[in-house]
């Protein structure tokens, strides 16, 4: 290995949905330290411009290539960030970064790779609803581009029948419309309409909507690929303006809420 190679590095960052108040510190200063940028175009553009730095951005669907040529690059003395949005190890760069690794020459395996967390649309939009995920969940992507409709069609009657919130990235899209259909079918059979769905569009930017509604309501036309969706099970429930699942499950009650309930139908409250 050359001093070049022992001072390169690849730091894979998850820059948040959106809302530059979301990303973290910690990724902040990767970035101010890095000598090149590598992600996919929408995220390579929140990147400010500046002397000393090289901005590489790609098309879509070709995350394994731009993993190798930011390891490339590292190996050859750059300190390079690999960007993404939300969190970087989920659905996003970090598993395709060790992909390439896997796939690439022994010498890669002593270079300086992290993985640093970010904040995800999941997250951000759970927090906008409430606490949704407050017990037990799942997060699917509803892409087949890498796994068959049939796969995601299981999972997703796995995770209703066996009482796990769940979140969904990439619901609709133009060349797949309706497949999404065909999943609010499957949940409204697994977790009972009445189970709350939630729509979160443009989480944390300027145009921002939250809607909820049973999910006998949903309509496939409610999402597209700028939206988080998330399902909750059949205990959550709206506080007010707000929506959440219990900590809980209905077998393990505390003492403290049933204790409340039973002085509410007494009249003590």
């Amino acid at each position: 290995m050359t001093k070049d190679t022992a001072a390169g590095w690849v730091k894979i960052v998850g820059l948040g949905p959106g809302n530059e108040a979301m990303v973290t510190a910690q990724v902040q200063e990767v970035i101010a330290e890095a000598t090149d940028i590598v992600g996919y175009i929408p995220y390579v553009k929140r990147i400010p411009e500046r002397p000393g730095l090289t901005l590489h951005a790609t098309d879509n669907r070709v995350e394994v290539e731009r993993a190798r040529h930011a390891l490339q690059m590292a190996a050859a003395g750059k300190r390079v960030a690999v960007v993404s949005s939300g969190d970087p190890g989920v659905f996003a760069m970090a598993s395709a970064v060790f992909e390439a690794l896997e796939l690439g020459p022994e010498a890669w395996l002593a270079l300086d790779i992290q993985v640093l967390p970010g904040i995800t649309a999941m997250l951000a939009a759970s927090a906008r609803i409430g606490a949704p995920m407050g017990h037990d969940f799942a997060a699917i992507n509803l892409s087949d581009n890498l796994k068959p409709w049939s796969l995601i069609e299981k999972r997703l009657r796995l995770a209703g029948e066996a009482g796990f919130a769940m979140g969904f990235y990439n619901p609709r899209s133009k060349s797949r419309p309706h497949q999404f259909a065909r999943a609010l079918e499957i949940l409204r059979e697994a977790c009972g309409g009445e189970t709350l769905i939630s729509f979160a569009r443009d989480v944390s930017k300027p145009g921002e909507t939250i809607t909820t509604v049973p999910l006998n309501e949903a309509r496939p036309e409610m999402a597209d690929m700028r939206t988080v969706v998330i399902v909750g099970n059949k205990d959550t429930r709206r506080v007010g303006r707000h929506v959440y699942t219990p900590r809980y499950a209905p077998d393990c009650t505390p003492d403290y809420v049933s204790d409340t309930a039973a002085d509410t139908v007494s009249g003590d409250v």
